[in-house]
């Protein structure tokens, strides 16, 4: 946004800051707050303390105080904002991924030589998980976790190495609770945090780096949170009738207990078992590229649904030995040889077909979030090296994108309007 723009909706925005900067002690913090919130929403860019100040007309280090030393807790201000964010959007749907931020150097709390999918290599980064509020019409970054890699996690060390990890740790005010765990924990310890301020998803949605994770499903079904999760064909199962036998019983040692007599099958071979006479076709939403073939720009594909038992040795057997039935969901385009995706679903067994593929591709809201989120707001620009600061600046950044969508949804018009 322009200056000119900006100041035709800043009474708006002092309210939305009033409202989200209530958890500040001081006044100096919640105009700070606002004053940051614009720096962002401006035209530029860069979006980190520098290029912000000039922007504003401020000293920078205002705004790098606020950020990166000040006490405000960032985790209050995003419970206003989840508040606020879960009945704007009113989702669907909790959607969780993680977002690479590209960086030079290693001073950055947990910058790594990593894969990410931003890049779709190995690079130098850093990582955020993020579960979103969604619908498939808008969606607001809900929290966020930052991945600490196992070298920035000195209890992963020995010797010089694990004094080299603590003294990097200690330059960037790491708390020493805040350890390596894998991005799937990080993701349940955001459900939970969001559980506990009263927000439970009536589905969670995610991709097949959580979705072929046994455990992480676990962890949603002993939460009671039903779930659509992507997953590889590769992943193993059995059909839903198959069912464990019991051995004749020798009467000797201990009676043996049921199990399943033949091997798993996978995703993919079940699919193609099923056949293309199982599928239907079916239209999810309305897309914005109208072609000569489908001139109203309907996102449809072909699709088969069907109950599977998921085979895992984690995973707990009934009284009776069998394993838990899920859906399978596959979709298999016209003129392709197999499924080209695949999804794991515990909704119930009555869920329409209709519903289940919905759910399965409205993940692409997160992405929509992530571009605006880096591109138009700043996100991956913080220049800092507190752990804090680093929480605060997305906090911020999620703020700003919640009001922009509030613009749009209230006043489509309106210049700059997510």
């Amino acid at each position: 946004m322009i200056p000119a723009e900006l100041d035709a909706v800043r009474g708006r925005l002092e309210d939305f800051a009033g409202e989200v900067f209530t958890s500040f002690s001081r006044r100096e913090q919640r105009l700070n707050g606002g004053l940051y919130l614009r720096g962002l929403m401006l035209d530029g860019r860069r979006k980190s303390m520098q290029p912000m100040a000039e922007r504003l007309s401020v000293d920078h280090q205002r705004l790098q105080q606020f950020v990166t030393s000040s006490t405000w807790d960032y985790a209050a201000v995003r419970r206003r904002l989840v508040a606020r964010a879960v009945e704007v959007v009113a989702p669907e749907a909790f959607v969780l991924d993680d977002t690479g931020h590209l960086k030079d150097g290693d001073a950055s709390p947990g910058v790594a030589r990593q894969y990410t999918g931003t890049a779709g290599k190995v690079t130098n980064c850093q990582i955020a998980v993020s579960v979103h509020a969604v619908t498939d019409t808008c969606s607001a970054a809900l929290d966020w976790r930052l991945f600490l890699p196992e070298s920035w996690d000195d209890d992963c060390a020995v010797g010089a190495e694990a004094e080299r990890i603590a003294a990097r740790r200690a330059r960037c005010a790491i708390p020493a609770e805040e350890g390596h765990r894998p991005k799937w924990q990080l993701a349940l310890e955001i459900l939970d945090e969001l559980a506990a301020w009263g927000h439970i998803p009536a589905v969670v949605t995610g991709d097949a780096g959580y979705g072929d994770n046994t455990t992480f499903r676990l962890e949603l079904t002993r939460r009671d949170l039903p779930y659509v999760l992507a997953a590889k064909g590769s992943t193993s199962a059995y059909p839903s009738d198959a069912m464990p036998a019991t051995a004749p019983y020798s009467g000797q040692g201990r009676r043996p207990a049921p199990r399943y007599q033949d091997k798993p099958s996978t995703l993919r071979d079940l699919a193609i078992t099923a056949g293309r006479s199982s599928l239907r076709q079916v239209t999810w939403r309305q897309g914005t590229k109208k072609t000569q073939g489908n001139p109203t720009a309907k996102m449809r594909s072909r699709f088969l649904a069907m109950r599977v038992r998921p085979a895992n040795r984690d995973i707990p057997r009934t009284d009776d030995g069998s394993l838990p039935e899920v859906w399978l969901l596959a979709e298999w385009p016209p003129h392709q040889p197999e499924p080209t995706d695949y999804w794991l679903s515990s909704l119930p067994d009555h869920t329409p077909i209709r519903k289940l593929v919905r759910l399965a591709k409205i993940r692409w809201r997160i992405e929509h979030d992530y571009r605006e989120l880096k591109t138009g707001l700043g996100l991956t620009h913080f220049e800092g090296r507190s752990f804090a600061g680093w929480h605060r600046h997305v906090t911020l950044v999620s703020a700003a994108h919640l009001f922009l969508t509030e613009l749009r949804l209230t006043s489509p018009k309106t210049p700059g309007a997510a």
